[in-house]
């Protein structure tokens, strides 16, 4: 099934920042048979210029790359905006699951795979980002005393001079709480529809959502999320 990018315009873009020859070929190829445009970052530095100049719908980010590493890419990507990222490690450790998504990847893969499942995950993200953005209106959500755009991935205060510092995971929980704030979501909601694909565990919820409450004290938004015994979390504050 061919994916379509999220402008609406032909084929999803995919960038596969790999420096492994071998292994960027036998991407490029299934991603091709799933109906994806490809283009190849052999480093860190050109996956960067890459992603400015051809705009990606989605990026295939190596952790160990020349030049700059996945990480510093994917730090640099998140300062941009709200392109999704599945990380590829050939290190399964908890750690580096971990830092992924705490810079911001939405899925991670972990070397050797099994490239068709690879291609499933990015529909599966990219499915997930186009439901985000489908049928959500205006692309500024303005709630209690946040503003939330969803074009820039930018939380601020009213007074348009305090920014929030969030990971990807963090504004996602924001944003799908704000859209209805009056609305109770249950952890599983909130499980599929803002955290990474590889994330099954409900208590992750909370410890995502406890960050985000401690963010949004410190700017003094406060019992934003407010939690709901026994059933999950609503958008909470001044609603």
């Amino acid at each position: 099934m061919e994916m379509t990018a999220q402008s609406g315009a032909g084929p999803a873009l995919v960038l596969i920042a790999e420096d492994d020859d071998e292994i960027a070929v036998i991407l490029t190829a299934y991603f091709s048979r799933g109906g994806f445009r490809t283009l190849r970052a052999q480093d860190g530095r050109q996956a960067l210029e890459l992603h400015l100049t051809a705009r990606p719908d989605l990026v295939l980010l190596d952790v160990q790359m020349p030049g700059l590493d996945g990480w510093m890419v994917l730090s640099e990507i998140r300062r941009r905006g709200g392109t999704p990222v599945i990380m590829v490690t050939a290190m399964d450790q908890d750690v580096d699951k971990l830092t992924g998504l705490r810079i911001g990847a939405d899925d991670y893969v972990v070397k050797p795979f099994n490239p068709a499942e690879v291609v499933a995950r990015a529909q599966a993200v990219l499915r997930r980002t186009l439901a985000h953005g489908a049928g959500s209106g205006a692309s500024v959500i303005r709630v209690d005393d946040l503003v939330i755009d969803l074009d820039k991935h930018e939380v601020t205060l009213a007074d348009g001079r305090t920014a929030l510092n969030l990971t990807l995971t963090e504004f996602k929980l924001l944003a799908y709480l704000a859209r209805s704030p009056r609305q109770v979501f249950s952890r599983i909601d909130l499980l599929t529809h803002c955290l990474p694909e590889g994330d099954t565990l409900e208590r992750t919820v909370d410890s995502h959502v406890s960050k985000l409450r401690r963010k949004l004290e410190e700017a003094g938004i406060g019992d934003v999320p407010r939690g709901i015994r026994g059933v999950g979390y609503k958008f909470g504050g001044k609603t």
